[in-house]
């Protein structure tokens, strides 16, 4: 299929016999989540390489990007996977396939047939989140796709919502008026994930996300990115 081909279309049922009523999807933004088959294999010794890393830094955001809007957490470097750690190298080459994975499948039917494309991550950090900690609302630059890994889930409770990470309906004022007819639209512009470890979200760039508080007695530990994909 073309790069210009319209999208696929339906025909929805109406009461009026004259009327023919074509949908036309617009502006969908998907968020995935996927099970890390590695996880079990690399988990343990990443998280030593974590912490051993941590215990050399004195500040609490290394990498000093919107220092204010991170509380109780350190942050890295933006580079953790660039690390030449073994079990960091199949981390990068697990996410980046992912990455590829989803771009495939959601651009299907916008890349030029027989495209061959490629991903990478352009930047990558881990935080330690302590009770109380959380990152405010944000998206990141630079990128096309991004991810959160959770290496360990620690103490988070879905139910109190202590250190799940939130997506806000990036369709502003799309729940500006709610009623039965505007229902779909899902009202509370808002969508909460629970941190399982092993699991990865994987998101568009331009999805606002936040971690919120985080209240236990173990630290939360999580591999974010950022990734680009180019033909190759």
């Amino acid at each position: 299929m073309s790069q210009d081909s319209q999208p696929s279309t339906t025909t929805v049922a109406s009461s009026d016999d004259a009327a023919t009523i074509e949908p036309i999807p617009l502006w969908g933004s998907e968020l995935f989540i996927a099970t890390l088959a590695e996880h079990s294999l690399i988990a343990s010794h990443l998280i030593s390489h974590i912490y051993r890393h941590h215990a050399q830094h004195k500040t609490a955001v290394a990498s000093e990007v919107a220092v204010g809007a991170k509380q109780h957490l350190f942050e890295s470097e933006l580079d953790f996977l660039d690390s030449d750690d073994l079990d960091v190298q199949v981390l990068n080459q697990a996410l980046s396939s992912l990455v590829l994975d989803i771009a495939a499948y959601v651009n299907e039917g916008h890349w030029p047939e027989d495209a061959s494309a490629e991903a990478t991550i352009t930047e990558s950090w881990y935080h330690l989140t302590q009770t109380g900690g959380y990152h405010d609302a944000h998206s990141h630059p630079n990128c096309s796709w991004c991810g959160i890994y959770y290496l360990d889930a620690g103490d988070t409770d879905f139910d109190r919502r202590s250190g799940v990470n939130r997506f806000y309906d990036p369709r502003v004022n799309a729940d500006h008026f709610l009623d039965a007819g505007s229902l779909y639209l899902n009202g509370q512009g808002i969508y909460d994930i629970q941190p399982v470890a092993g699991q990865v979200v994987i998101f568009p760039s331009y999805l606002k996300h936040s971690a919120l508080p985080y209240f236990g007695s173990k630290d939360r530990v999580v591999v974010a990115f950022n990734a680009r994909v180019d033909f190759v």
